[in-house]
């Protein structure tokens, strides 16, 4: 399998809802979307919302209880002044503030919110991986 990541879903209770948040934050739903899903483009990563039930569903598994899923999603920024704007916004948004910026036991800056899904978002600023001129982390080279 080529290593790549095309989609993330979100499943959630209210795609309407979601969408309006994830609009507030800055996302653009894409023509695509309609009631039953919105795809926001990420630069080359699509997020979707879709409804929680229906995910389930189209992957065969039991609908469970929304709660931490082991998965966060997180969002590189190029300073901590951003850090903490951004997780002002998600607040203002209507997402819940989780973990106030700070700095990070492995060196760099970070904070964390809720979508109105409970779904992870951390904000971070990781001086060790920059972001490139479209905004991409980079990764040291691999090891030999």
């Amino acid at each position: 399998m080529e290593p790549r990541l095309s989609f993330v879903t979100l499943g959630v209770s209210d795609v309407g809802r979601s969408r309006k948040f994830y609009e507030a934050l800055g996302f653009r739903a894409s023509a695509a979307s309609q009631a039953g899903v919105a795809f926001f483009d990420l630069g080359g990563i699509v997020l979707s919302v879709f409804g929680r039930e229906a995910l389930a569903n189209d992957a065969g598994v039991p609908v469970s209880k929304p709660g931490f899923s082991g998965v966060s999603l997180a969002h590189n920024v190029n300073s901590e002044a951003e850090v903490d704007r951004i997780l002002n916004e998600a607040q203002s948004a209507g997402g819940k503030l989780l973990k106030l910026g700070q700095k990070a036991f492995w060196g760099g800056y970070s904070g964390y919110f809720a979508d109105p899904d409970g779904h992870l978002w951390e904000i971070a600023h990781n001086p060790f991986m920059p972001l490139d001129a479209k905004g991409r982390v980079t990764l040291p080279e691999p090891a030999p």
